[in-house]
């Protein structure tokens, strides 16, 4: 990307504050605060040797999952990406499983087999992240059917990127879901680029939203550094998909303060592009609102930053105790 490369920055979104009740905007902040300090240790700890395999952060991105998964029901599901640690600490991961996977040990998520891309938990109605681009998108709509079938009154979110609409997969699927009417809503958090390549040079289309024409559903676009305006339209989207409307593709547009992967040099990107958004830091603009608002205390919020933290040092410690496997696990908890 070179300096004249055109990014959308997009406007405020204005949401009734008596649209939200306190217990929801504090929770929906307690997930920005959880899903920001998870990242940012994981980071200091990757860098520090402690943890293998690759780390993409979703530092800047916090207000996407904290407002969709805010309007979900705990039997519904959802998909990840690999860059997804986010998306199941809002479905309501636990710390000490979660880091437990990142350091490869026996008591993660997935027994220290997956790592960082590949979180699982099907009793929270988390099917996985998946270090593939796109390949959730499927696995979603295949659950989305399945809700159909059962009639569960369930509803799947598929989270994916930017890139992945321009994958086959993401195509096959909403079409499928739109001639069956499934109950499925598809998140695309646009950050803006697929690894290095700029959403401009992905496709001809102004916003990613405008592909669910095609297919016959909405598509609805929000500011992705508010997490009120994001709960607003997943609310929207999911009570269509609960009562039998169908699908919507929801398009965050958010921005991810790192590279694609930790060690990235992201010089693809303009320094001054980078400091705009990191000047719209969707955690810091939603507690000054909150304050305004007189939801939270500023002490409020330092103490909910405080005992995050103390919680994160204990995972921290709890994965560091934790056994590795041993060489035979590699064959156990296949199909048989």
């Amino acid at each position: 990307m070179d300096g004249s490369e055109k990014v959308h920055r997009p406007s405020a979104v204005s949401v009734a504050p008596d649209a939200m009740d306190r217990e929801l905007l504090t929770r929906m902040h307690l997930t920005m605060v959880r899903i920001r300090h998870f990242e940012q240790r994981a980071i200091e700890l990757f860098m520090a040797g402690e943890l293998p395999g690759f780390l993409h952060s979703c530092l800047g991105q916090e207000a996407v999952p904290a407002g969709v998964c805010a309007a979900l029901r705990e039997d519904d599901y959802i998909t990840s990406t690999h860059r997804g640690h986010g998306h199941v600490i809002a479905k309501g991961l636990r710390f000490d499983r979660m880091m437990a996977e990142l350091y490869g040990r026996t008591t993660g998520y997935c027994k220290g087999k997956g790592g960082s891309m590949h979180i699982a938990d099907f009793s929270q109605g988390v099917l996985g992240a998946n270090g593939i681009v796109g390949a959730g998108i499927p696995i979603a709509t295949g659950a989305a059917l399945s809700a159909q079938m059962r009639r569960s009154g369930q509803v799947v979110v598929a989270f994916f990127g930017d890139g992945a609409t321009s994958q086959g997969a993401f195509h096959e699927a909403a079409n499928l879901a739109a001639v069956w009417n499934l109950p499925i809503v598809y998140v695309c958090e646009n950050n803006h680029y697929a690894v290095s390549t700029p959403v401009s040079r992905q496709m001809r289309v102004s916003s990613v939203a405008q592909r669910a024409a095609g297919y016959g559903f909405p598509g609805v676009t929000v500011d992705g550094n508010d997490p009120m305006a994001v709960y607003e339209a997943a609310r929207e989207a999911v009570e269509r998909a609960r009562s039998g409307g169908g699908p919507t593709l929801l398009e965050c547009r958010t921005y991810r303060w790192m590279g694609h992967y930790i060690g990235d040099p992201a010089t693809y990107r303009p320094a001054e592009e980078v400091a705009w958004w990191k000047e719209r830091d969707p955690l810091a603009l939603f507690e000054r609102r909150l304050i305004e608002m007189e939801i939270l205390s500023q002490e409020e919020i330092e103490r909910a930053h405080e005992q995050v933290r103390a919680e994160l040092e204990a995972a921290i410690e709890f994965a560091r105790q934790s056994p590795v496997p041993a060489p035979e696990d590699a064959l156990r908890d296949l199909p048989q």
